[in-house]
């Protein structure tokens, strides 16, 4: 189904169902991203050079935010494009490029684990450090 918003001309197109249910979401993520931040539409729309109204169409979902705003919009409101993007964190360090290693992605398959496993991996992973005279500092709980 397409359905065409009766506002801005030339700013909203005509979006079909499956593009709105990307986009909507999207929109919600930036505007609680936006609200969190203690940042009015206007501060963030100033920044990326748009109009206080095409940025809240961009909240609501009804227009599509240009590909090339999405880095700079990650930066003001302090996300990853993941985040942004997504709703969840990047599995990467941060700085590093590319896809996580295979290392950091078994220790977020291990977190998938039931918790009797996970202290098996993790006894494991203690028993190979205190070999190479690297034991893992465990964190004190907090008060």
């Amino acid at each position: 189904m397409i359905t065409t918003e009766p506002t801005i001309p030339g700013i909203i197109a005509a979006m079909n169902s499956e593009n709105a249910s990307f986009f909507k979401p999207l929109g919600e993520r930036i505007a609680k991203a936006r609200k969190e931040r203690g940042l009015t539409q206007v501060q963030v729309a100033d920044h990326l050079g748009v109009a206080q109204q095409t940025f809240a169409h961009y909240e609501t979902g009804r227009a599509r935010i240009a590909a090339s705003l999405l880095p700079m919009l990650a930066d003001i409101l302090d996300l990853t494009l993941d985040e942004l993007l997504v709703g969840q964190p990047s599995m990467r360090a941060p700085g590093k490029r590319g896809p996580a290693s295979r290392l950091a992605q078994q220790l977020d398959a291990v977190t998938l684990l039931p918790k009797a496993r996970q202290r098996f991996v993790v006894e494991m992973i203690d028993t190979v450090l205190a070999q190479h005279g690297t034991q893992a500092q465990e964190a004190a709980p907090a008060s």
